[in-house]
Order: C-alpha cells, then structure tokens, then sequence
C-alpha cells in the first residue's frame, strides 16, 4: 500500500508540475468577467457564503502554487479575509491561473451584487442557521483518547467549540498534561493557532478533499520554532463514518515525510482522517522517533457542556 502511495504521489506532483508552467506577474491576469446579474435574485446570506466558498478555494489554489515555487510570499498569512491583496505578488500561467482568473471575476461580481442590494458587511460570527450545517454546536467537546505510543495508556485530550466564525471556528483546548488555551481552526481543518507546545498544522489541509488528492505542509510544535516536520500526503480513502456517536464525511490521509532533530533528520509517518465539510479531526496517528511526532489521537465521543448557573437565594431570617 505504501509503494501504490508514493507511486501514485509521484504521478500526481509531475502531472502538476508538467501543467503549472512559469511564473508571471498576477497584473497579466485579467479577471474573467463575470455578471452581477447572475445574482440578483440571491439574499444576501447567500451571496455572503458564495464569497466564503470562492475565496477559500482561491486561496487553496495561491498556496499550492506558492508552495510549489518556493517563493512562501502567502506563508504568513492567516485565514482568507485578507488574501485577495496577497494573491497580487505572483501567479503562474496555465490551468490555475485561469481558475484564479475566474474567481476573482465571480468574487467581483459577487461583491457588486451586495453592493446593488444593500447588504451590510456580513458579520464576523456565523449566525444560528449556518451553524445547522456544522456538526457540532456551540457548547459540544470532541473528547479524544491520546498517548504516545500504542502501548501507553490513553489520557483525554478535550475541545470545545467555543464560536463558529466565517472562515474560523474557535475552540478550548483541554489536553491532559500542559497549558490549554485557545485553539482555531480554519474551514478546511487546518491550526491556525493553538496554545504553546500543542501540534499544529497551518497549511497541509485543502478544501474539498478528493480521493487521490496531494498535499503538502507543515507539522510544528506551537512556540518552538526547532520542533517541525515537512510532510506530504495524499488521500487514500473518502465515505461516511460514524465516530463519536456522529456521522462525518471522512477523508483518510496517508502522511510521510521528515523532521529536524538539531542538523539531523528523523522520519516521520502515520495517518490523518478529518471531516470533509468542517475540517474537524477524526483521527491522528504518528510515528516518529521524534517524540514531539508521535502520538495516537482518536475522537471517542462528543458530549455538550453542562454549565450550572448559580443562583443565590436569600434565606428569611427567624424571628
């Protein structure tokens, strides 16, 4: 299975190269022209999630192809609200330049529909209705069983969905050992930021993950800069799975590649399953002779938060 992977691994990155062509400054790309008019009978909560979806798949596209060239002129950028500046430093020619090309005329057009209708800047916070499409609420924990290795025992490794915002949902980290804290991820499942000595990974996951699908990213430890893997996957397994008493649409990623131990290398393996719609993890398994890589993270269950107000009540006095 291993060997089929990186066969296949390998077919896809050359096809990818072979169609990617040179760089070329993003000035040279018109935007294609889309009409407003395709939208006018849209609310606008509809053309508001229309521009999530366009501006997340645009950024998908810029990060591959940054990537790829090696220029990581989008490596510091968080989240997507700010991205249509950063795509104007370089772009490639070919197939994913008119894919570029495209949204940005279905972002323009999309944008002068909102305008037309009045619509307010959409607000930061997801409103209630969107949030029937996620698969947890605001209140739920993802409880998980972590260790080491597979023969030391599990300790739970908790989050809690704390805010489910545009193009971010906000959870608490409760991890069995260390500091907790804020924990975000974006809308593909990636870690923007998570506390101090936590893994995280910013830019391996991509929207809309297809069987066969590449990736490539990094695996770091949250606040050290020494701890960090240079991995590529690849989707091997796509379909529904129950885990945690909820149904998800998993895709299974097959992980390889190496981590800096001081000027030497170590090999770093293993497998993600996360949820195709939300980007929530499923599952993380690691190995590594690393031990910042290895480890076994598995969703168990989810459970809703009980929060006990207290109510203080004035007790009469005896005469």
């Amino acid at each position: 299975m291993h060997n089929r992977t990186l066969r296949l691994w390998a077919c896809g990155l050359a096809l990818t190269l072979g169609l990617s062509g040179c760089a070329t400054r993003s000035a040279n790309i018109a935007p294609a022209m889309a009409d407003p008019a395709d939208f006018v009978l849209w609310p606008c909560d509809r053309i508001d999630e229309e521009l999530d979806k366009v501006q997340l798949r645009a950024a998908d596209v810029a990060y591959s192809v940054d990537e790829r060239a090696g220029n990581n002129i989008l490596a510091l950028s968080v989240g997507v609200t700010l991205f249509w500046p950063a795509l104007l430093a370089m772009r490639p020619e070919g197939p994913e330049a008119q894919e570029l090309a495209r949204l940005r005329g279905r972002d323009g057009a999309l944008r002068t529909a909102a305008a037309r209708q009045g619509c307010p800047n959409p607000d930061t916070v997801v409103p209630p209705e969107r949030l029937a499409g996620f698969p947890l609420a605001v209140g739920e924990r993802m409880v998980f069983e972590e260790r080491p290795s597979p023969r030391q025992a599990a300790q739970e490794w908790v989050l809690e969905l704390v805010q489910l915002r545009r193009a971010e949902a906000d959870f608490l980290l409760q991890p069995p050992s260390g500091r907790g804290g804020p924990w975000q991820q974006d809308r593909s499942g990636n870690i923007i930021s998570a506390p101090a000595g936590s893994l995280q990974w910013p830019r391996l996951l991509r929207s809309g993950l297809e069987l066969g699908q590449v990736l490539a990213g990094d695996l770091q430890v949250s606040g050290d800069a020494q701890e960090r893997a240079r991995l590529r996957g690849q989707v091997v397994a796509v379909g529904p799975q129950q885990v945690g008493g909820r149904r998800f649409d998993a895709a299974v990623i097959e992980l390889f590649g190496d981590a800096t131990r001081g000027r030497s290398y170590t090999s770093v393996s293993g497998a993600m399953v996360v949820d195709r719609a939300s980007g929530l993890l499923l599952r993380l398994d690691l190995r590594s002779s690393n031990p910042a890589f290895s480890l076994q993270r598995r969703l168990v269950r989810v459970e809703r938060v009980e929060r006990v107000e207290r109510v203080e009540t004035t007790v009469p006095r005896s005469p």
